[in-house]
C-alpha cells in the first residue's frame, strides 16, 4: 500500500507554524505520508474574492483527508475593504470557508476532545469541602451538528417581502416585531432537520458506547427553544430507549451548564448540542484543560470517509509576525491524533499523545501561555519555549 496523500491547509496567521511543527511531529511518529498544500484563507479573499478556491474542494474530494491550521474572518464591511480593488464590483460577499467546507462535504459530526494532561498547570483547580486544593480530571467529548442551526447561513437584513410575509404570519412575530420597519429587521434562523440530528446523537451514544461513557448529556435549551431544541431532546430520548438504555441520558440547558462545568466537571462524559450550543460549551470544558492551545478537533462525514481536522483556536494575526513564534502547538498535534485515529493508526496516534503526555508531565518544556505570561516576543528571553522547542521535546520522547 502506497503513502496516504494529506491535503494540508495552512491558512492563515499561525496556522502556518504549527501545522509545520505537527508534520514534523507526526513524521517523527513513523507516519509515512505525502502532504499536499491546499489554498484557503484570507489571501485568497482578497486576491481571488473567494477563501475557499475550487481547487481546493477538488483536492480534498480527492484524497479525503485534510489537515487544517487556522483562519481569519471578519464582519462583512472590514471583509469587503480588504478585497482587491478590480473585485469590488463583483457583488462578492465574504463567507467562512471552514463553514463552506463542512457544508459542502457534509461533513456533519464534529467531535472536540477535552482531557486533562497530568501535570498541566492551566488545569482547573477548586477549593473542596474542608478547604483543601482539588484538581478534578477532565474528560469530556463534545458532539458538536456542525452544518446546520445558527451557522446555517440563512439569514437577511432587510428580508425579502416573501420572507417578510411569512414571518407576518406567525402569532408571535406580528406582536413583538410587527410595527417595526422591514429595512430595520435581521433575520438568522435556527434551522434543525431530523436527518442531522439523528446523525450527531447516534455518534454521541456510540462513542459513549465504544468508550466507555457511563452517560450521554444533551446541552441545549428545550424550555425556551422548543422546537428545535426540544426537537433533539425528544429525538434523544427515544433512542436512548431503543437502543442505548445502558447508557443514562441528560439534559441540561446550555446556560446552566456554563455554570456547572465549574462546580463537576469530572461528571460529564459525552455531551451532544447543536450549533451553536456545542460550540459554546466545548470552548467552555476547553479552558477547563488549558485552553485553546489544547483544544482539538475533527469534522467528518463518516459516509463518505471525508474527514477535516484542526485546533479550534484562531489564526491569532498579531503572533503571526513574531521573530520567533511562540504558540503552543499542542491543539495542532492533537488535532491529527484524531486524524490517525480516523484512519485507523490508532498505535502511532497513542504514541505521539503519551509522547506529550510525557514532556507536560515533567514541566521543563512550556509555551508562554503554560507558564501564565502575556503573549508578548520576550517570553522567549523569560524563559518560555517557542513552538519549534515544544515540538522538539515531544519529538525527543518519541
Amino acid at each position: 500500500m502506497g503513502k496516504r496523500t494529506i491535503v494540508t491547509m495552512p491558512g492563515d496567521g499561525i496556522g502556518r507554524v504549527v501545522l509545520d511543527e505537527t508534520i514534523r511531529v507526526l513524521d517523527a511518529a513513523g507516519f509515512e505520508a505525502n502532504y499536499i498544500v491546499g489554498d484557503i484563507g484570507w489571501e485568497f479573499w482578497i486576491k481571488e474574492g473567494n477563501p475557499l478556491p475550487q481547487r481546493t474542494i477538488d483536492l480534498i474530494a480527492e484524497h479525503k483527508i485534510a489537515l487544517f491550521g487556522a483562519i481569519t474572518s471578519k464582519p462583512k464591511d472590514a471583509a469587503f475593504e480588504e478585497l482587491a480593488d478590480e473585485l469590488k464590483d463583483k457583488n462578492l460577499v465574504y463567507a467562512s470557508p471552514i463553514v463552506g467546507l463542512r457544508q459542502h462535504f457534509g461533513l456533519d459530526i464534529c467531535l472536540r476532545p477535552t482531557k486533562s494532561y497530568l501535570g498541566n498547570p492551566l488545569n482547573f483547580v477548586r477549593r473542596g469541602a474542608n478547604n483543601e486544593i482539588e484538581e478534578p480530571m477532565v474528560d469530556a467529548a463534545i458532539f458538536r451538528q456542525n452544518t446546520e442551526g445558527l451557522y446555517g447561513g440563512v439569514e437577511w437584513s432587510n428580508p425579502p417581502e416573501k420572507v417578510y410575509d411569512a414571518l407576518m404570519t406567525h402569532p408571535k412575530f406580528v406582536k413583538n416585531f410587527g410595527s417595526t420597519p422591514k429595512e430595520e429587521i435581521s433575520v438568522s434562523t435556527r434551522i434543525f432537520t431530523k436527518k442531522a440530528t439523528e446523525r450527531i446523537l447516534r455518534a454521541a451514544f456510540e462513542h459513549a458506547k465504544k468508550y466507555n461513557y457511563p452517560s450521554v448529556t444533551l446541552c441545549e435549551k428545550p424550555n425556551v427553544i422548543r422546537e428545535t431544541s426540544g426537537m433533539m431532546y425528544k429525538m434523544a430520548q427515544q433512542m436512548q430507549k431503543a437502543d442505548y438504555p445502558n447508557i443514562e441520558l441528560w439534559n441540561t440547558n446550555i446556560d446552566a451548564q456554563m455554570m456547572w462545568l465549574t462546580k463537576n466537571p469530572e461528571n460529564y462524559g459525552v455531551i451532544v448540542a447543536g450549533n451553536m450550543f456545542g460550540d459554546i460549551v466545548s470552548d467552555g470544558f476547553a479552558g477547563l484543560i488549558g485552553g485553546l492551545g489544547f483544544a482539538a478537533s475533527a469534522q467528518m462525514n463518516p459516509d463518505t470517509g471525508i474527514g477535516v481536522f484542526e485546533p479550534t483556536h484562531g489564526s491569532a494575526p498579531k503572533y503571526a509576525d513574531y521573530e520567533v513564534s511562540i504558540i503552543n502547538p499542542i491543539a495542532m498535534i492533537e488535532s491529527a491524533c484524531m486524524m490517525l485515529d480516523f484512519i485507523e493508526e490508532q498505535q502511532i496516534a497513542a504514541k505521539i499523545r503519551k509522547a506529550v503526555a510525557e514532556v507536560i508531565s515533567e514541566g521543563q518544556v512550556r509555551t508562554y501561555d503554560m507558564m501564565k505570561m502575556a503573549g508578548r516576543p520576550d517570553v522567549i528571553q523569560k524563559g518560555a519555549a517557542s513552538t519549534q522547542q515544544m515540538a522538539d521535546a515531544i519529538i525527543e520522547k518519541l
